[in-house]
């Protein structure tokens, strides 16, 4: 039995983005960013609703400040007390795990998306997504780029505008382009 496009996406192999089923999930996710990002007055619990609507799971307390912008939604998890600032982009190809207690600066970026190094499946508009998993009480700063398959360990500080290219260990902090671990 062959795999749907869905399903290679989800698994992380090459799959096509112009898929009629990816297309209207992404045209399901775009019609709820308009209504989450127009909810900015409202209160925070309303929002969190809003949140439960698409999101794979919410935990108790958590927030994230419109405008918001994701691919799919269907593919994040926040636990308990995550809190998300202004203008967060999460590219959910692959699954986005955060963990509890973990806070997020305002214009982050979290991409699970990539694309063949090869040109010519990139000329056939493949594209693949590893998961990214945060971990509990982690602290990003403002502007950071999580890139694909990256774990970043419990306790751990990324620095504002970090681009991080590997996984951070647990209680380490990052900082810089590409993201080096101070010690």
């Amino acid at each position: 039995m062959s795999l749907t496009e869905k399903q290679k996406m989800l698994a992380g192999d090459f799959y096509d983005p112009g898929d009629p089923e990816l297309t209207a999930d992404a045209w399901r996710a775009k019609q709820w960013m308009d209504r989450y990002n127009a909810a900015q007055a409202v209160p925070v619990e309303a929002r969190r609703a809003l949140l439960s609507e698409l999101f794979a799971g919410v935990g108790r307390g958590a927030v994230i400040r419109p405008p918001f912008f994701c691919d799919y939604g269907s593919n994040i998890t926040l636990g308990d007390g995550v809190f998300m600032n202004f203008n967060c982009v999460v590219l959910d190809v692959a699954t986005v795990t955060i963990g509890d207690q973990t806070q997020i600066g305002p214009a982050v970026q979290i991409m699970t998306a990539d694309h063949p190094r090869d040109p010519e499946q990139r000329r056939q508009g493949l594209e693949f997504g590893r998961p990214i998993i945060i971990g509990r009480n982690v602290w990003i700063g403002a502007g950071a780029i999580l890139l694909p398959g990256v774990t970043i360990g419990d306790d751990a500080l990324i620095g504002a505008g970090a681009v991080v290219t590997r996984d951070v260990p647990a209680g380490a902090t990052a900082l810089g382009n590409p993201a080096r671990v101070r010690t």
